[in-house]
C-alpha cells in the first residue's frame, strides 16, 4: 500500500524530468488565482493590521511556483503599506511539504528571488520578510493556535492522506481489478470508499486550519476536481485510466507483476464543486466567500481555447513530462525505477491518441474561506 508521507514528493533537481522544469500548468494555475490572493492578503492586512503577519504556502513543492505567490503577498503588502501609517509590517513565510520535498532547490531558488525582488521595486523597498521551510503533512497540526493570518495551498488538496483502506484491506470484496483511480468498472462501494477519504480529509483539513488561523483570517485553497457531479464522469478519471492502461502493457510485457499492479492505488479524489460547499457548510468553522470552477488544458503549454489539438505528438511530450515529474515518487517507490521510462513511453502513445480524438482540460477549483 502506498506510503503517502513517506513515499510522495514532487520529482526533485533541475532536470528535464523534474517539477521544476514541469511545473508551467500550476504556475498557470497561480497567475489565474492571482485575483483571489491578493483579494484576500488585502482583507487581512487591512481588518486586523497585523505588527507580523504569518502567511503559509501548503504543498509548496520545489519549483519556483511558490517564489511567485510570495511575490504578490509582497507587492501588494508593500502598495498597502505606502498608504497606512505607521510601523512597516514584517511578514513570515513558511513553505511547507512532506519531508521527501527537495527544500534545499528550493532554498537555492529564494536566493535568486530576493535579489530579484529588491531589483523590480526599485526606489522603495519591500517589507521585511523572512521564510522557513516546514517538512510535515498538511494532515497533522502545523502552528500554535491563532498564529496564522493566510493559509494558501494550490494544486495539492486532491491529494488524499492515504489510499482508502477499504480499497486493499480485503481484495475479495474490493475488486478495483487493474485500475489505479476511479472508472466506470469501479463498484459503487469502492467509489464510496474514495468518496469518505476526501470527506474525512477535507473535514480534518479545515478543522486543523481553524485552529491555526487567527479571527479572521483567510485561507485561499486551489485544486483539481470535477465539474460533473457523476463521479464516474470526473475529469481525473481520463488522466489517471490512461496511466493504469500504460502499466497494464507493461504487464503484458512481464515488466510488472499483475499482483502488484491490482494493489496500486492512487491516494487522489477529484471532488466536484457541491462536494466541497457540503464538507465546508457541515464543517460550520469557515464561511466561504467565493468559490469558481475554471478548466485547463492538459497540455500545459497549449494557451489555446479550441477544441481541437494541433500537435498531438508534441502535446503528448508535454503532458508526460508533467505527468511523470508528479507521479515519478509513487511510481519508484511501488514498482521500482527501472519500469519508469518504458511506463511512460506508454503513457505518451496512449495520451497522442487520446488528444487526437479529444482535447481534455482539467477542472481547477479555487476557493477563498474566512475563519469564523
Amino acid at each position: 500500500m502506498v506510503n503517502v508521507e513517506h513515499d510522495f514528493h514532487m520529482a526533485e533537481g533541475e532536470g528535464d524530468w523534474s517539477y521544476s522544469k514541469n511545473s508551467r500548468r500550476q504556475e498557470i494555475v497561480i497567475r489565474e488565482t492571482k485575483p483571489i490572493i491578493l483579494s484576500a492578503t488585502i482583507e487581512v492586512y487591512t481588518a486586523l493590521l497585523p505588527k507580523t503577519m504569518v502567511i503559509v504556502d501548503l504543498g509548496c513543492s520545489s519549483g519556483p511556483n511558490t517564489l511567485l505567490f510570495i511575490s504578490y503577498v509582497i507587492r501588494v503588502i508593500a502598495d498597502q503599506c505606502k498608504t497606512s501609517e505607521g510601523d512597516p509590517v514584517e511578514l513570515q513565510f513558511f513553505l511547507n511539504d512532506l519531508p521527501g520535498n527537495d527544500f534545499n532547490e528550493l532554498f537555492r531558488a529564494l536566493e535568486k528571488f530576493k535579489k530579484s525582488n529588491i531589483a523590480d521595486q526599485p526606489g522603495h523597498a519591500p517589507p521585511f520578510y523572512y521564510v522557513s521551510g516546514l517538512p510535515e503533512s498538511y494532515y497533522n497540526r502545523l502552528f500554535p493556535r491563532q498564529s496564522v493570518h493566510i493559509f494558501h495551498s494550490s494544486y495539492c488538496l486532491h491529494w488524499r492522506s492515504q489510499v482508502p483502506k477499504g480499497i486493499d484491506a480485503s481484495r475479495e470484496t474490493y475488486l478495483n481489478e487493474d485500475n489505479i483511480y476511479i472508472t466506470n468498472t469501479t463498484t459503487p462501494d469502492e467509489v464510496k470508499q474514495f468518496q469518505e477519504q476526501f470527506h474525512n480529509d477535507f473535514s480534518l483539513f479545515l478543522k486543523l486550519r481553524h485552529e491555526e488561523l487567527v479571527y479572521g483570517g483567510k485561507m485561499v485553497l486551489v485544486f483539481l476536481g470535477r465539474k460533473d457531479e457523476d463521479v464516474y464522469n470526473g475529469d481525473l478519471n481520463q488522466l489517471f485510466g490512461l496511466v493504469a492502461r500504460s502499466l497494464q502493457s507493461l504487464v503484458l510485457k512481464d515488466l510488472v507483476e499483475k499482483e502488484k499492479l491490482e494493489s496500486f492505488h492512487l491516494p487522489v479524489y477529484g471532488p466536484s464543486v457541491a462536494e466541497v460547499k457540503e464538507v465546508v457548510m457541515q464543517s460550520k468553522i469557515f464561511n466561504m466567500d467565493q468559490i469558481t470552477l475554471f478548466e485547463a488544458n492538459w497540455d500545459p503549454f497549449d494557451d489555446s481555447e479550441g477544441c481541437d489539438v494541433h500537435d498531438s505528438t508534441r502535446s503528448s511530450l508535454n503532458v508526460a513530462k508533467c505527468i511523470r515529474s508528479v507521479l515519478k515518487s509513487l511510481i519508484v517507490s511501488y514498482f521500482g525505477e527501472a519500469i519508469l521510462d518504458a511506463l511512460f513511453v506508454e503513457f505518451r502513445c496512449l495520451v497522442a491518441k487520446h488528444l487526437e480524438e479529444e482535447k481534455t482540460k482539467f477542472a481547477v477549483i479555487a476557493t477563498s474561506l474566512k475563519k469564523i
